[in-house]
């Protein structure tokens, strides 16, 4: 969840904890738009405070949301119109129901929310993609680890030909989720960044792809969405 957001000291972390505390504490009954993420996928729903006490409160919250805060252990909170401060707040979780639709939140600070930045929605892959990179007359392979339609992370085990900036041709292998088959998409795109010290490394890239392969990486990313839905629906917590 961290690179969803920075962390905003505006005075001391103690200090800044008991200003968000007092602001909660005259919004009693007040709704509040919170945003969590479950595998790349935004979960965003208003909830209502309902109590603030010993440090800590309690909101009223959608299931799905108490779901994901119950694995992030955290929620992030939009600035509310009310308040005096623009920033976000971010709270740890301190007691999570989803049955009873109910989450206790603590240890309060500012937050900026960057993930409100993003051009394109994101998913997360469990089973990666397979995809081919064409460098200088060399192929490297790696895997799709998530995936938008402005671009891709991809674990590859070789990072020396990789030059932020270099201008490629690949390829993404995209099954179709709900058929035994594999659809080759190709288009032209741009490395943006290449992270890591050690293989596996995770390459940045920019797609640059046509309308038919914008379309095919769309539908893709539909159905994966569709698919974290549904699990997210399904958990037990």
């Amino acid at each position: 969840m961290f690179q969803y957001y920075d962390k905003v000291v505006r005075g001391t972390e103690r200090e800044d904890m008991l200003v968000v505390l007092q602001f909660l504490s005259g919004m009693i009954g007040q709704q509040f738009s919170f945003l969590n993420y479950y595998k790349e996928i935004p979960v965003s729903y208003d909830a209502t405070l309902l109590h603030v006490e010993n440090e800590m409160a309690e909101f009223a919250v959608h299931e799905y949301q108490a779901k994901v805060i119950n694995m992030e252990k955290k929620s992030l909170i939009y600035s509310h119109s009310m308040s005096t401060f623009p920033e976000d707040i971010i709270g740890e979780a301190f007691y999570v129901s989803s049955a009873k639709k109910r989450v206790i939140l603590c240890n309060f600070g500012y937050a900026h929310i960057l993930s409100d930045m993003r051009r394109f929605v994101r998913v997360l892959l469990d089973n990666p993609v397979e995809a081919e990179l064409l460098v200088e007359g060399d192929i490297i392979k790696g895997n799709v680890k998530d995936i938008s339609l402005g671009g891709a992370a991809v674990s590859v085990m070789s990072s020396d030909s990789l030059t932020p900036g270099l201008d490629i041709n690949m390829f993404l292998k995209l099954p179709e989720l709900n058929r035994n088959s594999v659809i080759e998409v190709g288009m032209s795109a741009t490395i943006v960044k290449v992270t890591g010290e050690n293989a596996p490394f995770i390459c940045l890239i920019e797609f640059h792809a046509e309308k038919h392969s914008q379309q095919q990486i769309a539908y893709y990313i539909n159905q994966r969405q569709v698919e974290i839905i549904k699990e997210l629906k399904d958990i037990n917590t």
